[in-house]
């Protein structure tokens, strides 16, 4: 070789090597450049094995129904094999036929959409595989055009393969199924087929399975609420693909496309299923507290909303729907009575001694508490210009017992017409455990949201307080057949005050100067006898011993509380009662057993407080007291008008003007306490017969425990109290004494509650 073409052969080698050492650190930084740009967002390995899902928190009764969500978005995951293959089978049939032969990207079906592409052809259908539309589900990027497009297809390339190496292809299908957003509140299959359909995702039938996968397409397009033919059409498109590819028969498509759309649609919010107020409480109250107290390992907080928890509660949805149930029952004949003596009234609803400036403190009372009022005032509005909007009519949607009705009145008229509307709380509690059963806080979650069992609302309790005054007695050595006069008793008051001489309530003048036993006393609620013991043991005595019963309300120490001047609520008043059928030991009421993760792990469990009030004997001798209340009293109606025979102790109660109505049933196994009054003290029967306690809210309760010893599948007891493990040796057959009354006195069963 001449010495020249060797030059020139090393010159082109210096040149080449030039290149190579100059191009290759470009190549790299533009490729380093370009990563970063576009591609270093891309999820690692923990981030597609934890993909980050909003998943709602299910609440559980204790019989394992969900009777409630809290969410951001209304998902929770269910796994492959509940999933019924008639939605599998119709989402592999139309979004990708090929999904068990690809690794995340179909190449034959790019491959189909690029030549459609060239021909302009819209018949070549999609390339986006299954895989492809979960990694764009699970790490959304915002719509891109030109080349940005073309980067973020690769980006979706390039998680799908890696989604595909991660999970099984039955995980991918299930994680998809679970992701989607089916509109309407339903996200994530489970979701769906409860919203649409009233079932679960395993239970789908074919066509309902065609419908949902069809929705995948378009969603807000295909809305069977909005678009029934059109979605019906998408469904049949979904079942010829089902025919196509041989999931079903060309005689099974035939039946299948004739059948109409037909929903079973459920929509899902914090207003409908069972026990809203229970459910809202437990959000607003009980697990907001919780998640200040008990942070993440990470140290952050719980978020209800988006972490998928599972709280497991104490109540029974059998037991909550009886006694929903019986609240609208008695509740719909009641204000029905109400209404009709409204008619009569010339300020109705309000009391015919109630002035018209306590109505009106009352109405203005009204209007600052509404949303209505708060929203004005925060936007500057003056209090005239509020005023003159409040008295304007407009077009709204009230509530009524017959259904929702549409109409046009003044705000500040649908405030009177609320006002008018009877309330309740009611709930009932397994006095052996503390678990809450059944928990109704109004008659309308969605038009009235105020809470009428837990501890923030409390009422006067009238005569349902005795008790805890007769067990005082009982507990200091008296007896049931212990005999006091039906005289007037006067107790002594601090110096410059007139003494307290309580009169009875009326309707138990045969009884005047009769020796009465305690039982009778109970049974009658006459005011006399609980007079005469508060003076023997002292208003503080009392107050002590429903401290320990578990009574937090404030109560003054002063001799009316043998009338029941207190002020206590439901919650309260049940778990105090519970400590009689508790063998004398109060325990804290309890509604949520254990909290756990979306993956099963166990946050917390829940143990009630438990404290001794009295020994077993005396419990159960207040237990026979209370019977009375039953067999002869105040409370026989349970007996010969809802033929309750089995054995009950209980108490009723009415407060002065009838303003509320009380009931407390003790039976073996449940403790229920129902109380019923207008949303105002002002607003009430005159009547003591309609507005006693045994009208208004006993009624509730034999309703309730009617169904509840209807259901063979609840086991409660309809046998007798249990007995102490030792000889009582308290006197409890009164029946000689009861006798003697007998003779003296006819039809005293007619005796009404007194105050």
């Amino acid at each position: 070789m001449s010495a020249e073409k060797s030059k020139k052969k090393n010159y082109r080698k210096y040149v080449l090597l030039f290149w190579v050492l100059f191009t290759v650190p470009v190549i790299s930084i533009v490729s380093f450049v370009m990563y970063v740009r576009f591609f270093s967002e891309l999820p690692d390995t923990e981030a597609l094995q934890n993909p980050k899902t909003n998943l709602a928190t299910e609440v559980f009764s204790c019989d394992t129904k969900v009777i409630g969500k809290y969410y951001a978005e209304n998902r929770t995951n269910v796994k492959f094999k509940n999933i019924s293959p008639n939605v599998i089978n119709a989402l592999i049939a139309t979004e990708d036929a090929r999904f068990f032969e690809h690794s995340g990207v179909d190449i034959r079906a790019l491959g189909r959409v690029i030549i459609g592409a060239v021909h302009r052809s819209s018949s070549s259908g999609g390339g986006s595989t299954i895989t492809q539309q979960l990694a764009k589900m699970l790490f959304p990027r915002e719509d891109l055009r030109g080349i940005h497009l073309v980067i973020r297809k690769i980006k979706e390339w390039i998680i799908a393969v890696k989604l595909e190496r991660e999970y099984t292809k039955q995980e991918i299908l299930a994680m998809y199924l679970n992701k989607f957003d089916f509109i309407n509140s339903a996200v994530g299959i489970k979701s769906a087929a409860q919203i649409y359909f009233g079932t679960t995702p395993d239970s789908l039938r074919l066509e309902q399975a065609a419908m949902l996968v069809g929705m995948a397409k378009n969603p807000a397009l295909f809305n069977p609420n909005r678009f029934k033919e059109r979605t019906q059409g998408r469904r049949n498109t979904v079942l010829q693909q089902m025919q196509k590819y041989n999931y079903i028969t060309v005689k099974q498509l035939d039946s299948l496309e004739k059948i109409p759309l037909v929903l079973t649609f459920h929509p899902e919010n914090h207003n409908d299923g069972l026990a809203p107020y229970f459910r809202e409480y437990l959000r607003d109250v009980f697990f907001k507290k919780w998640c200040e107290e008990n942070p993440k390992p990470d140290g952050t907080k719980y978020d209800i909303y988006r972490d998928g928890l599972k709280i497991y509660t104490t109540i029974d949805s059998r037991m909550q729907r009886y006694a929903e149930e019986a609240v609208t029952e008695h509740l719909l004949e009641l204000q029905g009575a109400f209404d009709d003596e409204c008619r009569k009234k010339r300020n109705a609803p309000f009391a015919w001694n109630v002035s018209k400036d306590e109505i009106k403190a009352i109405m203005e009372q009204g209007m600052k508490r509404s949303d209505r009022y708060r929203a004005m005032k925060k936007a500057g509005a003056s209090e005239a210009d509020i005023e003159k909007k409040f008295k304007t009519p407009t077009a709204m949607t009230v509530f009524s017992w017959k259904g929702e009705k549409d109409t046009v009145m003044s705000p500040w008229d649908s405030i009177r017409y609320y006002k008018a509307f009877l309330q309740t709380g009611f709930m009932s509690m397994e006095p052996q455990t503390g678990y809450i059963k059944a928990w109704v806080g109004g008659i309308s979650h969605k038009f009235f949201q105020y809470d009428h069992v837990q501890i923030g609302h409390s009422r006067q309790v009238g005569s349902t307080f005795k008790p805890f005054i007769y067990a005082l007695a009982i507990q200091e050595g008296y007896s049931p057949c212990y005999r006091i006069p039906n005289v007037k008793t006067c107790i002594d008051m601090p110096a410059g005050q007139p003494q307290y001489c309580p009169d009875n309530a009326g309707g138990e003048e045969k009884l005047a100067g009769k020796m009465l036993t305690l039982q009778q006393a109970l049974a009658y609620s006459i005011n006399y006898v609980s007079a005469y013991l508060i003076k023997q043991f002292g208003p503080q005595a009392v107050i002590d011993m429903t401290r320990r019963m578990g009574i937090v309300s404030p109560i003054e120490a002063v001799p009316s509380i043998c009338l029941g001047t207190p002020e206590i609520s439901v919650f309260e008043m049940v778990g105090a009662n519970s400590s009689f059928a508790n063998k004398g030991t109060w325990i804290q009421p309890t509604f949520v057993t254990r909290i756990e993760d979306k993956n099963g792990k166990v946050l917390a469990d829940f143990v009630p407080k438990t404290e001794e009030v009295m020994n077993e004997e005396k419990a159960y001798v207040m237990l026979r007291l209370m019977q009375g209340v039953v067999q002869i009293g105040t409370g026989c109606r349970l007996r010969y008008k809802y033929k309750l025979m089995m054995p009950i102790a209980g108490k009723t109660g009415t407060t002065q003007n009838n303003s509320d109505g009380w009931f407390m049933g003790i039976t073996p196994d449940l403790v229920s306490g129902c109380w019923v009054g207008g949303e105002d003290r002002a607003v009430h029967f005159d009547r003591t017969d309609q507005g006693q306690g045994a009208a208004m809210a006993l009624p509730i309760w034999g309703k309730y425990m009617q169904k509840v010893y209807a259901d063979k599948t609840i086991k409660i007891s309809q046998g007798e109290f249990e007995k102490p493990s030792k000889r009582i040796d308290t006197e409890m057959d009164c029946s000689k004494y009861n006798r003697e009354l007998d003779n003296g006195v006819e039809n005293f069963n007619t005796i009404e509650d007194n105050y």
